[in-house]
């Protein structure tokens, strides 16, 4: 495996992992009360915008030219680090 596909690799997994994150946040607001759920709802909200994001810059990932392929991988490392701190926010808020 290249250095590319090792990469689209990393992230698929942490996407599904990411995925399965939001599904436990989620189930957290179900049992919150009112006030509570509604905020989940909005963290929960945000990190699903942001994991698409990061599936429509893996796909732009693998169609991408090799030139161009180093500026995507840096918008996507971006957007990771946003969401990391996104999950990281919202796992401190709702344990």
């Amino acid at each position: 495996m290249d250095r590319q596909q090792d990469y689209q690799a990393k992230l698929d997994a942490q996407l599904a992992e990411w995925k399965a994150d939001i599904a436990k946040l989620q189930a957290k607001a179900e049992a919150a009360g009112a006030e509570a759920r509604e905020d989940v709802r909005e963290a929960v909200e945000g990190l699903q915008k942001r994991r698409e994001t990061l599936k429509v810059q893996l796909k732009e990932m693998r169609k991408a030219q090799d030139s161009a392929w180093d500026d995507i991988k840096k918008g996507a490392d971006d957007a990771w680090d946003d969401i990391e701190r996104a999950f990281n926010r919202a796992w401190s808020r709702f344990s």
